[in-house]
């Protein structure tokens, strides 16, 4: 007041003047910490959103490798932090509303406080920024971890993806040659849903499910290339295998033609006990070489048709009903010879039989001065029944066959012995 009214003499006008500009001076003072307060929060606010963005990625890695107790308290961690980021953000932005700086009437007090609301701003941004960095420093190891698993997708995906390649050349390359390959064309067809979640990725299927759905995808591949690749020649073998069976079926239907002969000359020769099993091979024989024949029609319209595993189950079918007509058919004259030696020489199978038992006998005494009644008991009783058996023999009409038989059973009797006897002293 005082220094007012003295200055009077100068006017008015000087006086406001002279005011508007010491107050004018304090203000822009003010209003230039203020700004520099807001600088200085935008900075924090920035690289805390950096830092931010910057480990929401390091959580995804995580996420995407690590299903463990440990990944999980890493995505909950985070999750909280964000809440404070978004605490600390939220006053931040509120502050920066709150004050318009650049208002040309802006009061000392005003910049002030928004000097004061901005600083604190920063510094809660500043503090919150620390507590994420050290949050990042504690994820590292997991991190790393996660990295590690992660570089195994792409190469897993790429090999599985040059695997449906090479695949898709080897089907390609067979189609060219005149074959449809319609089940392989099928079975790579369903590899394409799977490699759409394969470029889905880890991040949203997981390292593990990933690399493992790239593994499968590779075999399932290179399953169908090796089989595409094959296919002409397992076409040339199964060409070979159908000749090969036809003539085997019309050998065998020429050979079953021939057992009748056989038979006559058993009945002639033997008593019924020795044939009369063999009765019904001739009419069986030529009836499974009749159906192996169809069969062999059928996989012979199931190849022109490319059916590859209609054709596979067909001719595996008549290789087998084949085998068996071939044991029946030799049968018959098997059972010839084995009756005209035995007829001949019956001692001879005796003596076999008893060359058995007493080896048996001499492994049972081995290292004992009485044998063991497990022991002696069924070499004892395979001793009789070869009598018994020899003796069977005597009379007008013998029944060889079944002495032949009662002949090998006694030997896998013996051999049972043996066996054991073996095995309690730990030979073998």
């Amino acid at each position: 007041m005082v220094r007012g009214i003295a200055d009077t003499r100068y006017g008015r006008g000087i006086v406001t003047t002279a005011s508007r500009r010491w107050f004018g001076g304090r203000d822009e003072s003010r209003r230039a910490e203020a700004q520099a307060a807001k600088d200085a929060a935008a900075a924090a606010f920035y690289e805390l959103d950096s830092a931010q963005r910057d480990l929401r990625i390091s959580i995804e890695t995580i996420a995407a490798a690590d299903g463990s107790p440990a990944g999980r308290q890493a995505g909950e961690g985070f999750a909280a932090l964000g809440q404070r980021i978004d605490q600390v953000s939220h006053v931040y932005i509120e502050a920066v509303d709150a004050h318009d700086l650049d208002r040309v009437d802006l009061e000392a007090s005003a910049a002030s406080r928004a000097r004061e609301e901005l600083t604190r701003a920063r510094d809660e941004l500043v503090r919150v920024k620390g507590e994420l960095d050290r949050f990042a420093q504690g994820l590292q190891p997991l991190l790393d971890k996660a990295e590690t698993q992660l570089a195994r997708v792409a190469p897993a995906r790429e090999r599985a993806k040059a695997a449906l390649l090479a695949a898709s050349d080897a089907l390609d390359a067979v189609r060219a040659k005149g074959m449809r390959a319609d089940d392989l064309a099928a079975r790579l067809a369903a590899l394409g849903p799977e490699l759409t979640k394969l470029n889905e990725g880890a991040g949203r299927h997981g390292v593990q499910e990933t690399v493992q759905r790239a593994d499968r995808m590779l075999r399932d591949a290179e399953g169908v290339r090796a089989e595409a690749a094959r296919l002409p020649e397992r076409a040339a073998e199964i060409d070979r295998r159908l000749v090969s069976l036809r003539t085997r079926a019309q050998a065998l239907r020429n050979r079953a033609d021939r057992v009748d002969p056989v038979l006559s000359e058993l009945r002639r020769r033997f008593s019924a006990a020795c044939w009369q099993d063999l009765q019904q091979v001739p009419d069986e024989a030529i009836r499974d070489v009749a159906r192996a024949e169809d069969r062999l029609l059928e996989a012979s319209r199931a190849r022109d048709e490319q059916r590859w595993a209609d054709v596979g189950v067909l001719i595996d079918a008549v290789r087998d009903s084949l085998e068996a007509t071939d044991e029946a058919v030799s049968a018959a004259q098997d059972r010839l010879t084995r009756l005209e030696d035995v007829a001949r020489n019956p001692q001879a199978e005796v003596d076999r039989t008893r060359f058995a038992i007493r080896d048996a006998q001499r492994l049972a005494m081995a290292g004992r001065s009485v044998p063991d009644p497990r022991h002696a008991r069924p070499l004892d009783e395979s001793v009789a029944r070869v009598d018994r058996a020899l003796a069977g023999l005597e009379g007008r009409h013998p029944d060889y066959w079944a002495f032949l038989l009662e002949m090998q059973d006694v030997r896998e009797a013996v051999n049972r012995v043996v066996n054991g006897i073996r095995a309690e002293r730990g030979h073998g």
